[in-house]
């Protein structure tokens, strides 16, 4: 992975109407396979880099950042324009904000170094199963 020589990363939802900002260094970066996650996201994992709460902030666009509180007492952010899920915040990990990887612009700090709950993987999730076209056409 090439080295990030910025300390300030910027990051967006897909329409850019919420545009965030947050410093390094990372906490974590890791895959998340739970079903939570594989739901909010409408993918087979999700990829979180982790940040002290005071390493954030919204640069603009707050009027259109939805929440969400779960039934794990978590809060998922995303836009209300255009459906980008954004943010993770769980009592679990307090003062903390999880950003969904695929919306900081910048290269983070550190390479994904684990998989949570990959025990819960689809069987359809390619990380766990290889695709046998002989097996599916039968």
């Amino acid at each position: 992975m090439e080295t990030n020589k910025k300390t300030v990363l910027s990051g967006s939802c897909y329409c850019e109407k919420i545009k965030f900002s947050t410093t390094l260094p990372t906490k974590f970066v890791a895959h998340c396979h739970c079903e939570n996650c594989r739901r909010a996201h409408g993918a087979a994992f999700v990829t979180w880099a982790g940040f002290n709460i005071n390493q954030f902030k919204i640069i603009n666009g707050s009027d259109f950042l939805g929440r969400y509180k779960t039934e794990t007492d978590a809060t998922r952010s995303f836009c209300k324009i255009c459906g980008t899920t954004l943010f993770y915040e769980g009592s679990r990990w307090p003062n903390e904000i999880h950003i969904a990887l695929a919306n900081i612009n910048d290269l983070v700090d550190k390479l994904p170094k684990s998989h949570a709950y990959l025990d819960r993987s689809p069987d359809w999730s390619p990380i766990l199963h290889k695709f046998d076209s002989d097996k599916r056409n039968k």
